[in-house]
């Protein structure tokens, strides 16, 4: 990828023996360790696994890379911003590839539906798809464009712990009616109901109901197509290796295989931070990018406050579980896009199962993702990799024994891909795994097995969120999903940038 557009590199404090740990190497922990360490503050970054990444490892397994991280990124010139920080260029470390389209949408009854970034090519897919529509849709990506500039890209990028900044926000938020529902908006727009099922999908990747998620989530939509999706070479964890690369080039050390166990505090304030191997070291600020509810209820817990706080979260609803089959097959599948979804023919009431009744239905909605096509570095001559994802009810809902029926639901969602693209799947199926919303739990303390933490509900989001800055312990932060401004890479990698400031403006 050339011609990347990025912010022009700060001129940043030096803070003379001020020390900072970052505990969870996810992407969003490792874009606020490159910030704290470019800034000139020594930065130790904990992790509990054996590479960086988090959700967004990769994992090599009979000659295949296969990635647990999203499917692709959009908002690269977020990336190119911490690569800048330590004067060196993106493009030198990562070498990003176009993703087209951005989403091919697949129904039961055949019909298809390409998302290309592309406007000229969107508007005539849309007239051949819906031709009724295309007045409609203009209208929406206008305003999906507004609530983009307006809202997400103004103060998204804010830090809202301070009452004031949400004040601030309300105006941009009532012109933009945040109290009304994404479908509902759509649907004012929109006849066709596969283009409305289409539009309101993208909720579903920061764990949201597309059915009551605020409208102004419609940002993504132009993100998606005004900055394209793009693939990391070498997948996701390639891209979080070659951040833990850029962190360590810049003076910061990464502690991996050794999770962290213990925040302790001194008075109002975390004062060290313990780990399993018995390290144990003293800190001028601490923030973590674990999962929101182990980081109070373990390793705060020792204080009441900590215990507390894990109790008030807990009560909070969570983003569902995710289910997904990993799979590689001989031969190779041009005619299957990089991204593709294939829809169930009732949309709204498996999102109605998933997030409120807490079944497991038969019927599916399955994000394939066939990173090969891009990328066919991940598989060896003439074979494929595949990840199959299907959202669940997090496990506060749906208590199952993954360990039982996971192989049950591995073939059901197999089953569907070889009954809509791929009729011998199973006789060319190389090697395949699966990850439950159990393993989520277990392996990143996942709170219910959710996989997008809290869900970015009205009254969860902006000021009503989790800050940035913990309220009461003064040198303690917060990155990661579950806090301003959500889920997603691209929020993320904001919420990295907002508590970045936060942080350099207390220990300056």
């Amino acid at each position: 990828m050339t011609g990347l557009q990025t912010d022009p590199q700060p001129s940043l404090p030096v803070f003379p023996g001020r020390r900072a740990c970052v505990i969870g190497a996810g992407l969003g922990g490792l874009a606020l360790a490159v910030r704290l360490q470019a800034a000139g503050i020594e930065t130790v970054l904990v992790e509990a696994g054996g590479r960086p990444g988090g959700h967004a490892r990769g994992e090599d397994r009979d000659g295949f890379v296969f990635d647990s991280g999203p499917g692709a990124l959009a908002d690269p010139a977020a990336l190119g911003e911490l690569w800048a920080l330590g004067g060196e260029e993106l493009a030198d470390h990562v070498d990003l590839l176009a993703v087209q389209p951005l989403r091919r949408f697949s129904w039961p009854d055949g019909t298809t539906f390409d998302l290309a970034a592309d406007e000229a090519a969107l508007i005539r897919e849309i007239a051949r798809f819906a031709p009724e529509d295309l007045g409609g849709y203009e209208d929406y990506a206008r305003y999906a464009a507004s609530a983009h500039d307006e809202v997400r890209a103004r103060f998204g990028q804010q830090p809202m712990g301070d009452p004031l900044a949400m004040v601030r926000a309300l105006p941009a938020l009532a012109r933009h009616q945040a109290w009304r529902g994404l479908d509902s908006l759509i649907a004012a727009h929109i006849a066709s109901p596969h283009l409305r099922e289409a539009l309101a999908f993208e909720a579903l990747l920061t764990g949201g109901n597309p059915m009551r998620i605020s409208a102004v989530h419609a940002a993504a939509h132009r993100t998606e197509r005004a900055g394209g999706l793009w693939w990391p070479k070498g997948g996701m964890g390639a891209l979080a290796g070659a951040l833990a690369a850029l962190f360590e080039r810049l003076g910061g050390a990464l502690r991996l295989h050794d999770p962290a166990l213990h925040i302790h505090m001194l008075g109002n304030r975390a004062s060290e931070v313990e780990t399993q191997s018995g390290w144990k070291e003293r800190f001028d600020a601490v923030a973590s990018n674990a999962d929101v509810v182990h980081t109070y209820r373990d390793l705060l817990g020792e204080s009441a406050y900590g215990a507390e706080t894990a109790r008030k979260l807990a009560r909070m609803d969570f983003s569902p579980g995710s289910f997904t089959v990993h799979f590689a097959l001989e031969g190779s599948w041009p005619g299957i896009p990089h991204s593709m979804v294939l829809m169930n023919a009732r949309f709204a009431g498996l999102m109605e199962d998933i997030f409120e009744h807490g079944v497991l239905p038969q019927d599916q909605l399955i994000v394939l993702t066939h990173p090969s096509v891009t990328d066919p570095s991940l598989a060896p001559e003439g074979k494929s990799v595949f990840s199959a994802s299907i959202p669940v009810a997090h496990q506060g809902k749906l208590p199952l024994d993954w360990e039982q029926i996971g192989p049950l639901v591995e073939k059901r969602i197999l089953d569907e891909i070889g009954r809509r693209l791929v009729p011998d799947i199973h006789d060319r199926i190389v090697t395949r795994f699966h990850v439950t919303p159990r393993d989520l739990a277990l392996e990143f303390n996942a709170h219910l097995g959710s996989a997008w933490g809290l869900e970015p509900t009205l009254t969860q989001s902006w000021w009503l969120r989790p800050h940035n800055r913990d309220p009461r312990i003064a040198n303690f932060y917060l990155a990661g999903a579950s806090t301003h401004p959500g889920a997603g890479v691209p929020g993320v990698l904001a919420g990295a940038k907002i508590t970045a400031k936060l942080m350099l403006e207390e220990l300056r």
